[in-house]
């Protein structure tokens, strides 16, 4: 018995919306990053780009536990020396709460090009509405 190998020109990829009013932001994450990489699909291949679309709404209303909102910190660096800059979540989520959601489900994607591609379908509002509903996408349920 052969092993089923999918190839990426006949992969048939769906569009889901998910809103993430009131949801955690790691556990959010965690499942949009399984949807985007098709381990959701029964013909997964780890080698193959064979994930969905997904849209986030609501960016802005997303949770963090405990208190991470005034500990947890974003660090990145300008390529200057002494140029690592730190900005708290909480300031993070009322300036770039896109920034901080895609930020986040970009972590927990394989790293190399075949992780950067499927991060490229992957979509996130700040509002209720969004751009895409010429592709008729899904109302997605998240646990």
């Amino acid at each position: 018995m052969k092993s089923y190998m999918a190839k990426a020109e006949s992969m048939e990829r769906k569009w889901y919306v998910v809103d993430a009013e009131g949801m955690v932001l790691g556990r959010l994450a965690s499942q949009v990053a399984a949807i985007l990489r098709g381990k959701h699909k029964p013909i997964f291949t780890p080698h193959v780009d064979c994930g969905d679309h997904v849209i986030i709404i609501n960016a802005d209303k997303v949770i963090l536990t405990g208190r991470k909102l005034d500990q947890k910190i974003y660090y990145h660096h300008t390529g200057y020396p002494g140029g690592l800059k730190e900005t708290k979540y909480g300031t993070l989520l009322e300036k770039k709460p896109e920034f901080m959601v895609h930020e986040a489900v970009r972590r927990m994607m394989p790293k190399g090009p075949l992780g950067r591609q499927m991060l490229t379908k992957l979509r996130v509002y700040r509002g209720a509405e969004h751009k895409h509903e010429a592709q008729k996408p899904e109302e997605l349920k998240l646990k």
